[in-house]
């Protein structure tokens, strides 16, 4: 299949990829181009920002979730000869799996999928050295993918300076420059970027980076790069979500007659709860599920005749007042999950199912503790947001990261997976619960340390990693069939 791409990369995070990408997105949507995008890795928000505020169609790639052969086909699907896709990166181009393998780094699926890469290099405050990071680079570049530099935070009167010397010393393009922009920039907090519906004036802002960028950068040469890159795949077997690739799901009973046997998944989404992996949802459709959205913010019951609740990611905790206040919803949810409502809850969904979330750090140094425990009462009380309360105890804010990066889940007694079979998984939380579970075992790939985690059950799988279905389908699979057996038990016979 011939897809036109580039990534845009960098030698590490905070050299404005986000930004440079969505104004690219931009200008190649205003050109009338049919453009695609994929973030490279696990992160949530910024395809949020191409789909939401560009109206560009976004998903994860991630080469440590999927093996090379499943990424391509992940990356083919649903696409056709002549789209553009732009790639962005994630962190520092070589940095991977614990920041030193290949595998789940921006290189690895440049590699992957025979993808030029496009260098945006944050030069400010450097001179002639910008060149010796360049030539870094390069020398690492074991497949002469990158094609173009890009030089960020720079003035053009330097620029015209420092061009030439890198074309004739380099042997590399350079696509064009950026100014520094004072006036305009995303806004970070601890888990990323702040999203999207946050930022009342983020579309004039983009719109308004993409025209500047459009000045400063060779538009034909960011074009030529994209449409010299080779054939990839193939396209008559590039469906990961075909019967060979996902396993029994359409074998299963549930999903013979799907017009019949349909199930019903509740999904929730709003401001709350919007961190959901693309390909996970496609997966549960693929499996005969049929995605209810409901918003735990703002409706009063769960979607009629839903027969699972998948509650994911997110920020519950910037919208704990605002959930307690909506207490029809907490009761529904408590009622479906006492009543043997199939329930998948991660991360932010899965502190939404705790008795409270405190929005204060508890790590009081231990010598002062006494001093201040009586203060602390009266702060743990304001502070303390009451929610679903299907789970015992809370949630509390730890001021620092818990758990971040890569995962491999096996569960101890097979509820939701195949015996002696693991699940891919992505953990980056400051919230830590009085009980986070110890039905799985989870597993650092980079170090191999291991600990407990997860609640699951037969019914339900809850806790704070970032599941990514693909890297296991039988998982999607048994979500989809126990929703279909709580429907037939519900019902008390086939529908």
């Amino acid at each position: 299949m011939k897809i036109n791409r580039f990534m845009i990369a960098a030698p590490k995070s905070g050299s404005g990829k986000t930004m440079i990408t969505c104004a690219l997105l931009q200008l190649l949507k205003d050109s009338g181009k049919n453009v695609l995008s994929y973030k490279c890795g696990p992160d949530y928000i910024d395809p949020m920002f191409h789909k939401k505020v560009l109206g560009v169609p976004s998903k994860n790639l991630d080469t440590f979730f999927t093996d090379e052969k499943t990424t391509v086909q992940l990356f083919l699907d649903e696409r056709a000869d002549g789209d553009f896709a732009v790639l962005e990166g994630v962190m520092g181009l070589y940095d991977g799996l614990g920041g030193i393998y290949e595998q789940g780094s921006s290189y690895h699926l440049a590699k992957v999928t025979q993808t030029p890469i496009i260098l945006v290099v944050d030069a400010k405050g450097m001179g002639k050295s910008v060149l010796a990071l360049i030539a870094g680079f390069l020398q690492y570049d074991t497949q002469h993918l990158i094609k173009g530099v890009l030089l960020n935070r720079m003035s053009k009167g330097y620029y015209d300076i420092i061009k030439p010397l890198i074309e004739k010393e380099l042997s590399v393009k350079v696509v064009g420059y950026f100014p520094e922009q004072k006036d305009i920039g995303l806004s970070s907090r601890h888990l990323g970027l702040v999203m999207p519906d946050e930022l009342s004036d983020i579309k004039k802002q983009l719109n308004e980076t993409a025209d500047r960028l459009k000045k400063t950068i060779d538009m034909d040469l960011f074009i030529d790069i994209a449409e010299a890159a080779d054939e990839i795949g193939d396209s008559e077997n590039a469906d990961v979500y075909n019967e060979k690739n996902i396993g029994n799901c359409d074998q299963n009973e549930f999903s013979q007659n799907k017009a019949i046997n349909t199930v019903n998944i509740a999904v929730a989404m709003d401001e709350a709860f919007c961190f959901y992996y693309e390909d996970n949802l496609r997966m549960l459709e693929k499996c005969g599920a049929k995605l209810q959205y409901f918003s735990p913010l703002h409706d009063t019951s769960l979607p009629e005749d839903c027969d699972a609740m998948l509650l994911g990611g997110g920020y519950p905790e910037l919208y704990a007042k605002e959930l307690s206040k909506n207490v029809s919803m907490l009761n529904a949810i408590k009622k479906a999950f006492r009543a043997g409502m199939p329930t998948v809850a991660e991360c932010g969904g899965f502190m939404y199912l705790h008795t409270y979330i405190r929005n204060i750090c508890d790590d009081t140094d231990e010598q002062n503790k006494a001093d201040v425990q009586n203060k602390a009462d009266i702060q743990n009380d304001m502070n303390k947001s009451k929610l679903v309360g299907a789970l015992d105890g809370g949630c509390h804010f730890k001021g620092k990261l818990v758990r971040f990066g890569y995962i491999e889940l096996a569960e101890k007694h097979s509820n939701f997976l195949p015996q002696n079979e693991k699940i891919k998984a992505h953990e980056f939380h400051y919230y830590d619960s009085t009980d986070n579970g110890a039905d799985c075992i989870a597993t650092k790939p980079a170090t191999g340390r291991s600990y407990d985690c997860v609640i699951s059950h037969d019914n339900y799988w809850l806790g704070f990693p970032h599941l990514y279905y693909p890297s296991n389908p039988h998982f999607a699979e048994s979500f989809v069939r126990k929703a279909y057996e709580y429907r037939r038990n519900k019902n008390g016979k086939l529908l």
